[in-house]
């Protein structure tokens, strides 16, 4: 029996504990297929500080989910156990040790049997849940909703940081470098030779002009010829989105997709083998009436939905 959401008619959604869409807490529930787990920390970011603030903003913008997913006819919660792993207990002074710390609470998740669904938190955050995911399931096809590349090298002398985490997961051989996806790229880049860097770290690019000419799910058939059958992990920075859509964020970039093209896109990826994901960069001191809490937290049911559906 899998426990779902909480269920007391004397409580409204908006009292109590705010877990994710109110669910048990791991430690009440004897597995999780699927984990929700925190991870505070933001010490990677390059522009705008805040998104460590994330993964309680996004639990408080959860409230509302419901259990039955009507477009993928689907009720996650009942599928499959899902709960609330809590935080990660990780700093924001040494960046080295933070990814360490955020490797070994994801590691303890996936050698347990769950897959993670990550609440961050900076990008920089994605370069530990690769480790931990690929240590289970091998190289693995990211598909990465982002309006920036995020496989650049080192910035102000860091190695890590939130533009690097691609490129050191694919030096590492976390990645299947035949099967990368960028989804929603915009903006300039400072030189060519970056779009070159990325390739070798085994992206393709389907920029934020391409949702004007081909539908949501012409889209999702690139993506799904690209990624085929392998391990799929799926990292969504909420930037990825127009910042009339998602303006809480470390580093808006204008012309960006809308909440509905996202969501079209995701839904169409039905059927991959998601093994892992993440929602990343909310930055709640950058919000307005909880608008990119809310994205974001919709984006993690997304997530959940499609992985309990696997």
């Amino acid at each position: 029996m899998n426990f779902g959401q909480r269920d007391d008619p004397e409580l409204p959604r908006y009292a109590g504990l705010a877990t994710f869409a109110l669910l048990p807490t791991l430690d009440s529930v004897d597995r999780a297929e699927i984990a929700i787990l925190g991870v505070p920390f933001d010490s990677g970011t390059s522009y705008r500080p805040g998104a460590r603030f994330g993964p309680a903003h996004i639990r408080e913008n959860s409230r509302q989910l419901h259990p039955y997913h009507a477009v993928l006819d689907a009720y996650p919660f009942q599928a499959m156990q899902v709960a609330d792993a809590g935080d990660v207990a990780v700093g924001p002074y040494d960046i080295p040790r933070a990814i360490t710390v955020v490797e070994r609470a994801a590691r303890r998740l996936t050698t347990a049997g769950s897959r993670i669904v990550a609440l961050g938190g900076d990008h920089t955050i994605a370069f530990p849940l690769l480790r931990a995911a690929a240590e289970v399931y091998g190289p693995l096809a990211v598909v990465h909703f982002d309006a920036h590349l995020d496989t650049w090298d080192t910035l102000h002398g860091a190695s890590y940081w939130h533009g690097s985490p691609f490129r050191r997961a694919a030096e590492e051989g976390l990645l299947d470098l035949a099967h990368c996806q960028h989804v929603g790229i915009r903006g300039g880049i400072y030189d060519t030779r970056e779009l070159e860097d990325d390739a070798q770290a085994g992206f393709q690019i389907i920029r934020s002009e391409a949702f004007l000419t081909d539908t949501p799910a012409e889209i999702a058939d690139r993506i799904r010829a690209r990624v085929v059958d392998v391990p799929v992990y799926i990292s969504v920075d909420i930037d990825v989105l127009d910042p009339a859509y998602a303006p809480g964020t470390g580093t808006p970039e204008v012309a960006g997709i809308a909440t509905a093209q996202l969501f079209a896109v995701l839904r169409a990826l039905r059927g991959t083998r998601i093994v892992g994901a993440d929602v990343v960069e909310v930055a709640p001191a950058y919000d307005h009436a909880g608008i990119t809490g809310l994205a974001a937290a919709h984006t993690a049911w997304e997530l959940v939905t499609l992985m309990s559906l696997a």
